[in-house]
C-alpha cells in the first residue's frame, strides 16, 4: 500500500545517541506471553499453505515464534471476508478475554470493495477496537495499506476506483493511529511489497514470503517499542508448501473467479462513478 520547497540550513547540536535495543539489558525488555491476531483473510494466513496436514500459517504463527509466544498464548479468531466492523464485533470479545500483550490487525481491505464503504464509521471502530483492547492492557498495532491496483491488475477505471477507496481508507487509519498514539505497519512503505514474489498466485494474499516480510514487519516496531524477540523473523521461505500449476487453477477457478464476481458487481457502481467523474474532469 512533493514539491519544491526552500531550504533553509540551521546548526543544530547534535543530540546524545540512544543506545541500540540489543544493548538493552534483557530484564529490561517487555515480554509478549500472549499474543492475538485480528482481522481478515491476510490474518487467517491465507497464501501461506501448509504441508501435510493442510490448512494455513501466515503472519500470526510466524510473529508468535518470534516473540517466544507459546500455543496456549497464542490466539487467531480471525475469518476471511471480515471487515472493520467484524473486527469490532465478532473477534474483540474474544481477544480481551484472553488479555494479550499485543494484538496484531489487519483488516480493512474487504471494506474497501463494498457499495456501503464509509471511511468515517471504519475510523469509528477501529477507534473501538484501540480503545477495549488498551483497556486489557494490550499493544494494539493495526496496518495501512499499500495500493492493491499496482499487484492485482485491473482496467483503468476499476484501478483509479480501488486506489482512491484505500487512499480514503489510509487516510482514516492515519487519523486514528495518530489521536491514539498506536504503533501502525505502513504495507506501502514495507521492503518488497510490490514485487511478485511477495504475493500467492491470486495476488490477493501475500506469499509465503509475503507473510515473513509482513511477520518481520510487526516484530521490528514490537522490538522498536521495547519488546523482546528473541527470534527474529528469517525470510528464507521454509516450512510452507508451494501450491502446484494444478492447484493454483483449481483456486482460481472454484474460489478466485467467484469472489471476484461478487465483489467486482458491488464495486462496479462506484467505478462507474469514477469513470464519469474524470470523463467531466477532461
Amino acid at each position: 500500500m512533493v514539491g519544491g520547497v526552500t531550504v533553509i540550513s540551521v546548526e543544530v547540536t547534535p543530540e546524545p545517541s540512544r543506545p541500540p535495543l540489543a544493548a538493552v539489558p534483557d530484564h529490561a525488555l517487555k515480554q509478549a506471553r500472549r499474543l492475538v491476531v485480528l482481522g481478515d483473510s491476510t490474518a487467517v494466513g491465507l497464501g501461506d499453505p501448509l504441508p501435510r496436514r493442510g490448512g494455513w500459517r501466515g503472519v500470526g504463527p510466524l510473529v508468535a515464534a518470534a516473540l517466544g509466544v507459546d500455543d496456549d498464548g497464542y490466539l487467531n479468531p480471525s475469518f476471511t471476508g471480515a471487515r472493520m466492523r467484524c473486527v469490532l464485533t465478532e473477534q474483540v470479545p474474544a481477544a480481551v478475554a484472553h488479555r494479550p500483550d499485543v494484538a496484531l490487525l489487519v483488516a480493512g481491505m474487504n471494506d474497501t470493495l463494498r457499495p456501503d464503504f464509509d471511511a468515517a464509521k471504519i475510523a469509528a471502530d477501529l477507534t473501538a477496537v484501540i480503545h477495549r483492547l488498551r483497556e486489557a492492557g494490550t499493544t494494539v498495532v493495526p496496518v495501512r495499506f499499500h495500493d492493491h491496483s499496482k499487484v492485482f491488475r485491473l482496467p483503468p477505471s476499476l484501478k483509479r476506483a480501488l486506489s482512491a477507496r484505500v487512499a480514503e481508507l489510509n487516510a482514516a487509519i492515519d487519523e486514528v493511529v495518530a489521536r491514539e498514539g498506536v504503533l501502525c505497519l505502513d504495507l506501502d512503505r514495507l521492503p518488497g511489497a510490490y514485487e511478485l514474489a511477495s504475493w500467492s498466485v491470486d495476488r490477493l494474499h501475500p506469499s509465503e514470503l509475503g507473510h515473513r516480510m509482513l511477520a518481520e514487519g510487526f516484530t521490528g516496531l514490537l522490538a522498536g517499542a521495547g519488546f523482546a524477540v528473541p527470534e527474529p523473523v528469517s525470510l528464507t521461505c521454509s516450512g510452507g508448501v508451494e501450491p502446484s500449476a494444478a492447484g493454483h487453477v483449481g483456486w482460481l477457478v472454484l474460489k478466485g473467479i467467484p469472489w471476484l464476481w461478487r465483489r467486482g458487481r458491488e464495486f462496479l457502481p462506484y467505478a462507474a462513478v469514477i469513470m464519469w467523474n474524470s470523463f467531466r474532469a477532461r
